[in-house]
């Protein structure tokens, strides 16, 4: 899982991925959507697809890539107990609001 959090701290990792939350994209769509060269998306895609975070598939002469699940489920997965633990104190905040008033 910290292999997981490292690929996800990188910040061009993560615009990529929020590019292809809502669509498919080939390299050269990435390159002009976020503005990076070509070899720099390439490394990144290359990390994400080895990590599990993206798949390819080929169109013609392109690849094209998209979000792979998996491997943002078991992120997901480890974070739930810390959603909880998180909206727990939420909800004692609120009771404790409701009480100041």
């Amino acid at each position: 899982m910290s292999d997981a959090f490292a690929v996800l701290a990188e910040p061009t990792r993560r615009l990529i991925l929020d590019r292809l939350r809502t669509t498919e994209c080939s390299v050269g769509e990435l390159v002009a959507a976020l503005g990076v060269s070509q070899p720099t998306v390439s490394k990144h895609l290359k990390v994400l697809r080895d990590a599990g975070f993206v798949a390819s598939r080929t169109a013609a002469q392109q690849r094209i890539y998209r979000i792979d699940l998996r491997a943002l489920r078991q992120v997901d997965d480890w974070l739930a107990p810390y959603r909880r633990l998180w909206t727990h104190h939420l909800d004692a905040l609120e009771r404790h609001l409701d009480r100041q008033e």
